[in-house]
């Protein structure tokens, strides 16, 4: 997991064997890269013999955790669906799994959050996070949590899915699209043509999705890139 990744490196140097090759924080870490996260090697990350091995119940598949606990791996496996829960796993990650101290980038984190200023105007958005098919955030996600915070509700809360499919031609009303740049990534070119009535926000997909160090930045980051979505010419937000 690339969040994990970061986090464990920004708080205890030296202590990563391994990562997949979507874990691109810190710059240059140089350690063995074993694959992705739906796909990694597995008898790569055996071989490297590591005290733990730390994971995601969305993002791992249960089959390549499995062969790593029957190669006598531990494996310590994460679940965040909320802000709260991200700060309670991290906490849970660096000091039961590998035995640090909690970090000032964690304090610092909970801290930004804690310290939100008020969002007296809500706004109503569509967030998708994958193209061909269009996929959007729906019910119990962190980055639906974040945006919550920041004065941003998704029209897909109450989905029955998480992640679901939609048509861009037939949307329930919002006044916004959030457009994140991982794990698609949405560019001024490709992304807001398709939402040619809503104003756009197109946001770092590492603020809104990764639970990290990126965290005690981000209310800031997001909320800039949220208050410069404009409505396009001749449309008011909201109508």
């Amino acid at each position: 997991m690339p969040s994990l990744t970061e986090a464990v490196a920004a708080t205890g140097p030296g202590l990563l064997v391994g990562a997949t090759r979507w874990c691109s924080h810190p710059a240059g870490l140089d350690v063995a890269r074993i694959g992705g996260t739906k796909n990694p090697d597995v008898p790569a990350i055996i071989a490297l013999a590591p005290d733990l091995v730390i994971a995601n119940e969305e993002e791992n598949r249960r089959a390549d955790l499995d062969a790593l606990r029957a190669a006598g791996l531990r494996v310590m496996v994460t679940e965040v669906r909320s802000l709260p829960q991200a700060f309670a796993e991290l906490r849970r990650v660096l000091a039961d799994g590998c035995g640090l101290a909690p970090p000032g980038w964690l304090e610092a984190a909970e801290a930004a959050w804690r310290d939100l200023p008020a969002h007296p105007r809500r706004r109503t958005a569509v967030v998708p996070v994958w193209r061909r098919p269009w996929m959007a955030l729906g019910r119990d996600t962190f980055a639906g949590d974040l945006l919550a915070r920041l004065g941003v509700d998704h029209v897909f809360a109450g989905h029955t899915e998480r992640y679901p499919r939609f048509d861009v031609a037939d949307l329930p009303p919002a006044d916004l699209v959030v457009l994140p740049d991982e794990p698609y990534r949405f560019t001024a070119a490709d992304g807001p043509e398709a939402f040619p009535h809503l104003p756009a926000a197109l946001v770092s997909g590492r603020h809104l999705t990764w639970y990290g160090p990126s965290l005690a930045e981000a209310p800031a980051v997001l909320g800039e890139a949220l208050r410069r979505a404009a409505p396009p010419p001749g449309r008011a937000a909201g109508l």
